[in-house]
C-alpha cells in the first residue's frame, strides 16, 4: 500500500503537487540541520530558470564518500541541472557547504545504490530492487540511476560516540566517513 502511494506521488518520474509539498517542507527541515547526519537539502541552479533549485536529499555513504542518487532515475530536471552546472551545487544541512558533484560511471554505482536503499525507504518503491537483494541485482539496474559522488574541500568527521549525530567539518583533506549509517 505505502509502495503504491509513494510511486503514484511520483507518476511519469515528477512529483505531484502534494509531493512538491511534502519536498518543501523536507528541504526546510533538512537545511536547518535538526534531521539526521544523511538529510540535506541539494541546491542547483535551474538550467533554463537561472533560479536556485532546492529539493531534500539522503545521502548515502560508502567507503567513507558521500553520495547522492536519482531514486526516479535519468529523466529528472535535478541530474539535468547538476549536469548543466557542471557539477557545481551546495549542500545544506544546518550550514552551507559549497560542493562538485561528480557522476559516478554505471558499472562503479551498485554499491551505492544499495547503501542508498538502506538509508532511503521512500526510495524503495522507485528501484526495482530488494535493499537485501545481492550486489548482482544492483549491477543488472545501475545503469538506469544517476550517482554523484560528493566532492568538498571540508572533511566530514565521524561522530563521537554520545554527541551531536549532525555532520561536524573541517576545512582540509577529503570526505570521510559520516556518523552511524542509521
Amino acid at each position: 500500500m505505502r509502495s503504491d502511494f509513494t510511486r503514484w506521488l511520483y507518476r511519469g518520474q515528477r512529483p505531484n503537487w502534494i509531493a512538491r509539498m511534502v519536498n518543501r517542507a523536507w528541504a526546510t527541515v533538512a537545511s536547518s540541520g535538526v534531521a539526521s547526519n544523511y538529510l540535506v537539502t541539494l541546491e542547483v541552479t535551474g538550467r533554463k530558470s537561472g533560479r536556485t533549485v532546492s529539493l531534500p536529499m539522503v545521502v548515502a555513504v560508502v567507503d567513507g564518500q558521500r553520495y547522492l542518487v536519482s531514486m526516479l532515475g535519468e529523466n529528472v530536471h535535478w541530474v539535468h541541472n547538476v549536469r548543466a552546472a557542471g557539477g557545481r551545487a551546495v549542500l545544506r544541512s544546518g550550514g552551507r557547504e559549497e560542493v562538485h558533484l561528480e557522476e559516478v560511471p554505471a558499472d562503479q554505482r551498485a554499491p551505492i545504490l544499495k547503501a542508498y536503499l538502506q538509508r532511503a525507504p521512500g526510495a524503495r518503491p522507485h528501484v526495482p530492487v530488494n535493499k537485501d537483494a545481492p550486489m548482482a541485482e544492483f549491477e543488472k539496474v545501475a545503469a538506469a540511476f544517476p550517482v554523484f559522488r560528493v566532492a568538498s574541500h571540508k572533511k566530514v568527521q565521524p561522530t563521537q560516540p554520545g554527541g551531536n549525530a549532525r555532520h561536524s567539518f573541517t576545512n582540509s583533506g577529503s570526505a570521510g566517513s559520516v556518523g552511524k549509517s542509521g
